[in-house]
């Protein structure tokens, strides 16, 4: 996902203020309470301590509900047709194994709470992501028609861009009041969230991230200050790749502070899901001390989901490709949801007609990055002459767009992200291998550094990803267009089974996708404990008094409703 401005409101006002988290606002329920909270997440009759439950996918959202799951003493099956991870993947480069490519997602911010919260759970470490203009960043070089700023801050940019930056905050602001709706979140003022929020809804789920802007009163008058957000955007990357999106895709990110003080984690994010299949919980339910997913597996995940069906006594029947079938009680499937019409036999029966319309209406934004490794961090030398780093983050209106530069510390080689690139850009990409991707990358950075060859800096072979063209993802997020609200309130509430037919019950919805956040960890985080909440009251269980379930506070906390004539 693109960015903010860093100057904006994306920060409380005082330093006593309560942070701001991904709380709301469609459905602003405390994840991170729930799982903190020491009674647990729920408890199953004892006579279904042990069952069987099928979780499809071993990314970020399958590996948290199947952990949750296993606490709660069942026993998930866990079925992946690729690798552990998902889209937190981490390939290390040839013959360097502790240097990693991030090829899908590689910086989380702060306020993804319940998404750090197994970040430390698993011990690992984090540190900040060197994106434009941001402390941890030596410097950014902006480069527009063939003219280019070096800048260490946001100060040293020229007028224009400052006033770009102020114009983006005050549109903000003026269309959408983004204070009071930072403030009520961060004090997670549900009744304030909901008063702002749900009028919103109707009116900008109907248009464009575009139609925002320039129908702004700061933005309104100058076609060049549009044009300079949409190709640079003053945060992670240029903004123009989602101006198609619907502006309540944008409002979540920005109003949640998806995208400031980004962190990467150390070793590569991919750690994360892997730790989470072997980590053995302290005080599990029903198992022995010392059992973990990978031993309820028996090492193993089973191999890519082939059929969905129904079977006997209306469990889930799962075929794999191996070609066997079990059946489950309860069944999560974490998949991005075009699989289950293209890529895998799922019965149509076990949706409603509205819920396949959803899904098949599920629009994904294509996400394509190139890396190399460096012997080291040469951009952190001087050039004499000019007093500049050599190299800088770089964000152009050239094919290459955002190039990053991730420095692993003293002795250790550099990481560049030639490349990282979405839509219209990313396709510009995919018909090309990955030498011929950096052969073109290398020239295009060269008009923007001269006589600087980089080329003689790389040390291993190039890593390359287009998301829309891997079989098992098809996309590399989901990006909702103008009037795809009511199809994602669908997704995101499908884990509420209670008045489904029960030719409908049983199967559970999770995973990036299905979220209000897509392209961020903790909505894939939130739909995978929306899931293990579908299963535990599915199977007879219940939560706690004293610390409910989003199943619990639904009915208070429920995404406004539009209507569907």
């Amino acid at each position: 996902m693109t960015a903010p401005v860093p100057t904006s409101p994306t920060k409380p006002g005082a330093d006593s203020a309560p942070p701001v988290t991904m709380f709301g606002p469609d459905f602003p329920f405390a994840y991170d309470d729930w799982i903190r909270h020491p009674a647990g997440l729920g408890q199953l009759p004892v006579t279904r301590h042990g069952t069987e439950v099928a979780v499809i996918g071993a990314g970020i959202a399958g590996l948290v509900a199947a952990y949750e799951l296993m606490k709660l003493g069942l026993k998930p099956v866990i079925y992946e047709s690729a690798q552990i991870g998902g889209r937190l993947r981490s390939q290390p480069f040839v013959d360097h194994p502790d240097s990693t490519a991030e090829l899908g997602a590689m910086r989380f911010p702060p306020s993804a709470t319940s998404f750090y919260d197994y970040v430390k759970l698993v011990g690992l470490e984090t540190r900040p992501f060197p994106n434009p203009l941001s402390p941890a960043t030596p410097s950014t070089v902006i480069e527009l028609k063939n003219q280019s700023w070096y800048a260490r801050q946001m100060e040293d940019l020229p007028e224009q861009f400052q006033r770009v930056a102020r114009a983006w905050s005050e549109a903000l602001e003026g269309e959408a009041s983004f204070a009071a709706m930072q403030k009520a979140i961060g004090s997670r003022d549900v009744a304030r969230i909901k008063a702002i929020w749900n009028p919103l809804v109707p009116i900008w789920d109907e248009r464009t991230f575009y139609g925002f802007v320039a129908g702004s009163p700061p933005f309104r008058s100058s076609f060049k200050d549009r044009e300079i957000f949409g190709q640079v955007g003053f945060g992670t990357g240029g903004w123009d790749t989602d101006f198609p999106c619907s502006m309540l895709e944008i409002l979540r990110v920005v109003y949640m502070a998806a995208d400031d003080n980004q962190q990467s984690i150390v070793g590569g994010c991919q750690e994360l899901p892997r730790r989470l299949w072997q980590l053995a919980p302290e005080k599990p339910v029903h198992w022995p001390r010392g059992t973990s997913l990978a031993s309820l597996n028996e090492g193993f995940t089973h191999s890519g989901v082939t059929a969905i069906r129904r079977g006997a006594a209306q469990r889930i029947a799962i075929t794999d490709s191996s070609g066997e079938t079990r059946e489950y009680p309860a069944t999560i499937t974490t998949t991005q949801v075009w699989l289950l019409s293209n890529r895998i036999d799922c019965a149509e029966s076990l949706f409603s007609a509205p819920m396949w319309t959803a899904m098949e209406k599920t629009h994904y934004m294509q996400a394509s990055k190139t890396f190399v490794l460096v012997d080291r961090p040469f951009w952190r030398d001087i050039d004499p002459a000019t007093g500049r780093h050599v190299m800088s983050m770089t964000l152009t209106d050239r094919v290459t767009r955002g190039t990053y530069l991730m420095d692993q510390g003293e002795g250790k080689p550099g990481v560049i992200c030639l490349s990282y690139t979405w839509n219209d850009d990313s396709l510009k990409w995919l018909p090309l291998p990955a030498e011929e991707r950096v052969r073109i990358m290398l020239h295009s950075l060269a008009q923007i550094y001269p006589g600087l060859d980089i080329r003689r800096h790389i040390v291993s072979q190039p890593i390359t990803v287009s998301w829309e063209s891997d079989p098992h993802f098809m996309g590399a997020f989901k990006g909702n267009l103008p009037g795809h609200y009511r199809y994602q309130r669908r997704l995101f509430c499908h884990f509420m089974q209670g008045k489904f037919a029960a030719k409908h019950r049983g199967l559970f919805l999770a995973g990036d996708d299905i979220s209000w956040t897509a392209g961020w960890a903790e909505g894939a985080v939130q739909t995978g404990l929306n899931a293990v909440w579908g299963v535990l009251r599915h199977l007879g269980g219940a939560t706690h008094a004293e610390n409910p379930g989003p199943g619990d506070r639904f009915a208070d906390l429920a995404p406004i409703a539009l209507e569907d004539n």
